[in-house]
């Protein structure tokens, strides 16, 4: 079969030299070992039966390589991959349509496949189950079933989100794979190979210290290496070093762990407001003008990672560790 990419939205609004960095193969897919060692068997399998790979539900923070790992399977198996994401999916009409167009043993990847609407969500049980689909075609007295046989195909979610995920829907995904944030030196190899792809050379040194300031994330570490690019070519760097990097970081006003202007404003409106907490979510997005889901999602995660701030039934709180990192004084409540 030959292959093909279906652009979907997340990938139309990537420019090219990102969609550069992405790797296209498992063996050129950095971290997440456990993932890639688990799908690397389901995959040979799977084309040793001549079957289509079983659905897989990928769950973890933003920007940990979901997409991408969702591309690499798509390559591996040689088949056709079609992206789209949850919220693009509005009625039954649109799902039909792109489960239409699918070939045998082609993916499907809906991107917060947790967003989707709750009458979307109930046809998918049987296209994921039976691959089959029935829906109700007119209106009044026109109105009439319509029965849509479909190819065995596999349907790959991503989401931020796994608990929003409707039990049926979560139970109907044969492998689960949970992204992990990645390690220092894990970083650092896709600091040099984003670097080599860009046609940039950067020092050991230089990539160590984008990989620290990278919060775990591939997607953050890119965008870092991308912004010190710049500072290094408007200074006639021929290399990145670690001293072009820190001070390219320290105008963007991203500290050593990582973090940025909004994490240090959540940290201090914790331990100066409410004296580190407990305090509610709706409360602190109220206090720093955002939204619910951006902390929930973007900014809470890592700092839990790293032990700044921690969960408990009554709110979110503080630790000493976020007291130590913005040099206040501790006060043990």
């Amino acid at each position: 079969m030959e292959k093909r990419l279906v652009s979907g939205e997340e990938w139309q609004s990537e420019d090219e030299s990102e969609l550069s960095l992405r790797p296209k193969t498992l063996s050129q897919y950095i971290g997440q070992a456990k993932i890639k060692q688990e799908i690397s068997v389901y995959i040979q399998a799977a084309k040793q039966r001549q079957e289509a790979l079983d659905h897989v539900l990928l769950y973890g923070p933003p920007g940990l390589g979901k997409t991408t790992l969702a591309a690499v399977i798509a390559n591996e198996m040689q088949v056709n991959f079609k992206a789209t994401s949850g919220p693009a999916i509005e009625r039954p009409g649109d799902l039909v349509a792109l489960l239409n167009d699918l070939e045998p043993g082609d993916i499907l990847f809906i991107d917060e496949i947790h967003r989707l609407p709750k009458n979307i969500e109930e046809i998918l049980y049987s296209a994921m189950e039976d691959f089959c689909i029935d829906i109700i075609v007119g209106q009044d007295s026109t109105a009439h079933p319509v029965h849509f046989p479909l190819p065995p195909f596999t349907l790959i979610g991503a989401t931020t989100r796994a608990g929003m995920l409707s039990a049926p829907l979560r139970d109907r995904f044969g492998i689960l794979g949970h992204m992990n944030y990645y390690t220092q030196d894990e970083l650092i190899q896709i600091v040099k190979r984003s670097a080599n792809v860009l046609g940039t050379l950067i020092k050991d040194e230089g990539a160590l210290e984008v990989a620290r300031r990278s919060r775990g994330t591939p997607r953050v570490a890119n965008r870092l290496l991308k912004r010190v690019r710049d500072f290094a070519q408007v200074a006639q760097k021929e290399e990145i070093d670690q001293k072009i990097v820190a001070y390219a970081l320290e105008l963007l006003r991203i500290d050593q762990e990582g973090l940025d202007d909004t994490d240090r404003k959540l940290l201090q409106t914790m331990i100066m407001l409410y004296n580190g907490g407990p305090v509610g979510l709706t409360t602190l997005a109220a206090n720093i003008g955002e939204e619910n889901d951006t902390i929930a999602d973007m900014i809470e995660p890592y700092l839990m990672q790293i032990g700044l701030i921690k969960r408990t039934a009554r709110g979110r709180m503080a630790t000493k560790k976020a007291y130590e990192h913005l040099g206040l004084p501790y006060k043990n409540n």
